[in-house]
């Protein structure tokens, strides 16, 4: 399973939730009486979930120093997806975010889920193919697009799998329920914060794309590919710089994520 940092995961799903909950209807959360966040990381959706629950939540993490930002929040415990430290049906909804897809084998982990599940079990996951970009800058979209699909080429899990995670409950033997879509839009626009600030600087030096680069040439991307890529991402990141000091530099992402509900006592 590939490691995130603190940073990296407050980034990515900063907002989440924020504009609607709609989404998470079928978690039925506030009719439970014990959460389980696997792969918690930071806390970000525990926080949600302890919000709309009027049970306990608990964050489980494989990675103890992401556990301390989550522990702020709810009571978290370390452990591996695939061997949860939790005896059978001790919650009745165990839920993760964005973690299947980090995972070679995510069938094992919904059924590990489970487990440890006297009722639902629920995945939120994003289709990384189908990330839309637009910028105020004309090649940042194009640029991201290629980065992005060299990522996935040579990526060893299936980041696209939230639109597919019905079929990964199925496999795992789980009564599916139900599937929404919730649209994660990220924006950058003026006042620029510090966040903004950095991501523009990293992407002007070229160090964003330099933590992908063995990713990317694990796929059918070759070293000359990627000096030219990165060339063309560098003087990006230089124009939207340029913009920025002029305030006129605008980004929105949008990430398509789906929300996959089953029974864990199904047939």
């Amino acid at each position: 399973m590939r490691e995130f940092s603190e940073d990296y995961l407050e980034r990515t799903r900063e907002g989440m939730w924020d504009d609607s909950r709609q989404a998470l209807e079928p978690l039925e959360l506030d009719s439970r009486e014990r959460v389980l966040d696997v792969g918690c990381g930071t806390g970000e959706l525990s926080r949600v979930l302890a919000a709309e629950s009027a049970g306990e939540v608990v964050g489980c993490d494989a990675d103890t120093d992401l556990l301390e930002f989550a522990g702020e929040h709810v009571p978290v415990v370390a452990g591996d997806a695939l061997r949860l430290p939790f005896p059978d049906d001790a919650f009745d909804l165990v839920v993760c975010q964005a973690l299947l897809i980090n995972l070679p084998d995510p069938e094992a982990a919904i059924r590990e889920f489970a487990r440890v599940s006297s009722d639902l079990v629920a995945a939120v996951e994003p289709d990384n193919g189908a990330v839309a970009v637009d910028s105020s800058v004309a090649s940042e979209e194009r640029l991201e697009d290629r980065a992005r699909r060299a990522y996935l080429e040579g990526v060893g899990t299936d980041v696209t799998l939230g639109a597919d995670a019905r079929e990964a409950f199925s496999e795992a033997g789980l009564e599916l329920l139900e599937t929404r879509r919730y649209d994660h839009e990220r924006t950058i626009e003026p006042p620029y914060g510090e966040a903004a600030l950095t991501i523009a600087q990293r992407k002007a030096t070229g160090a964003g794309l330099a933590d992908d680069r063995k990713t990317m040439l694990e796929g059918a991307m070759d070293d000359g590919e990627y000096d030219a890529l990165r060339s063309e991402w560098r003087e990006m990141g230089r124009d939207v710089i340029e913009q920025m000091e002029e305030r006129n530099y605008r980004r929105r992402e949008e990430i398509p994520f789906f929300v996959t509900v089953g029974r864990a006592n199904g047939p």
